[in-house]
């Protein structure tokens, strides 16, 4: 417990931390980085040259210190993180590592303004938020590894199938090279992959929505080629079938729930990986759950999926399938192969769906999942019915106004 004292200095930081807490944490991963270089295997490059790494770690600084009084109202966020903890490899040892940087962070960017009293406060409450995560993140490792098919950090899988999807997203169906069962897991989680590419000094580690259902003998993950993206590219350029990865096992909190109200699920670009999971997962266990399956993309040629999302649609009268196109080639509209042109905007998901008595589910590119929230909350749906996942470090959805139509 921490001391009263303690609770009022680290609620009179709030405002310094909403004020300063990206340049704080943005220091911090200068000073760790530099500190120990051999953190930099386990990190995103990437979304720490766009910044999405900072101002994730600023929102949860700076909510764990609005809170600090009742951590009981954090600990989604800490199953959250913890979920990404367990299946990149943090340990508790990396706990010190980070309160230190942090804590030297918070003198350098505050200066004399960080006073002892202020840093020996941050210094008690960080054991305490700490000990949260290493307590909730021991439980996942223990499930991850003994769970029926489970195992402990990574271990090699075998591409047995790589199947170009699109001209973006290729799949990769993967079997463990030991020949023993697999893991189960949750329709809308994810397997963990670690590379080093050959020109890399670093190994490389992202996470990845499996995209079939659960129970088969085999994961399957669908790849986004990214413009800049060093595993992305690799994965595509250079894995073949018969080659190995490393993969630890399937993890997240963005799960479908079993509901008997209709299923929502709402996609953009590469975002709709765990939706065709979850979908695939709702016909097969609740096959008289009504579930309409929305997708944008920007026309037919990047759009992955297409044929299986629409064959389950054709079996099964549970199914409403729908393409939105922005940019429709002339293929597209002499085929019709799309119901709407444009964006998907409130007023034509009221149009296809009866009411807001749903389960919503979306996942895309973070501007399409500000759209979307934005326009669930216009209509008024529950926020116990709002479910979303973000494809890296969770960003806020509300800090930038979003107009909806």
């Amino acid at each position: 417990m921490l001391h009263t004292n303690t609770i009022e200095i680290i609620k009179s930081t709030v405002p310094v931390l909403e004020k300063h807490g990206k340049d704080i944490t943005t220091r911090f991963y200068q000073l760790m980085f530099s500190n120990h270089p051999e953190l930099l295997h386990i990190f995103n490059h990437a979304n720490q040259r766009h910044g999405r790494q900072q101002t994730a770690l600023a929102n949860a600084v700076y909510a764990a210190a609005a809170h600090i009084d009742n951590l009981e109202a954090i600990i989604p966020v800490v199953k959250q993180i913890g979920h990404k903890h367990r299946a990149l490899g943090i340990k508790p040892e990396h706990y010190p590592i980070v309160g230190e940087n942090l804590l030297a962070s918070i003198k350098d960017v505050l200066g004399s303004a960080a006073t002892d009293e202020i840093i020996n406060a941050w210094a008690e409450a960080y054991s305490v938020i700490a000990g949260a995560f290493i307590g909730v993140e021991k439980e996942m490792y223990t499930e991850a590894k003994e769970q029926p098919g489970g195992w402990e950090g990574f271990k090699n899988f075998v591409v047995f199938r790589k199947v170009k999807e699109s001209e973006v997203i290729t799949s990769f169906y993967l079997k463990p090279e030991d020949g023993k069962e697999i893991a189960s897991y949750q329709a809308g989680q994810y397997l963990t992959v670690k590379v080093q590419p050959e020109d890399s000094e670093y190994t490389h580690i992202r996470h990845y929505s499996l995209s079939n259902a659960p129970g088969q003998e085999y994961y399957r993950i669908s790849v986004k080629r990214e413009e800049h993206g060093v595993v992305s590219s690799y994965l595509h350029n250079d894995v073949q079938e018969g080659d190995c990865l490393l993969v630890s096992p399937p993890a997240g909190d963005f799960v479908l729930e079993k509901n008997e109200i209709p299923a929502v699920l709402i996609s953009g670009g590469v975002g709709l990986t765990p939706m065709v999971s979850m979908l695939h997962t709702i016909v097969e266990q609740q096959p008289n759950r009504e579930v309409f399956f929305i997708h944008g993309a920007y026309n037919s040629q990047v759009h992955a999926l297409k044929d299986e999302v629409a064959h389950l649609a054709s079996v099964h009268e549970q199914v409403k399938n729908f393409v939105v196109y922005s940019n429709p080639t002339e293929e597209d509209r002499k085929a019709m192969n799309f119901d709407k042109e444009g964006f998907i905007d409130l007023a034509w998901l009221k149009s296809i769906i009866a009411n807001n008595q749903a389960d919503f589910y979306f996942c895309g590119p973070v501007p399409f999942m500000k759209i979307m929230y934005r326009a669930l909350k216009k209509w008024n749906v529950q926020a116990e019915n709002i479910h979303f996942e973000f494809f890296g470090p969770a960003s806020e959805l509300e800090e930038v106004p979003v107009t909806v139509q």
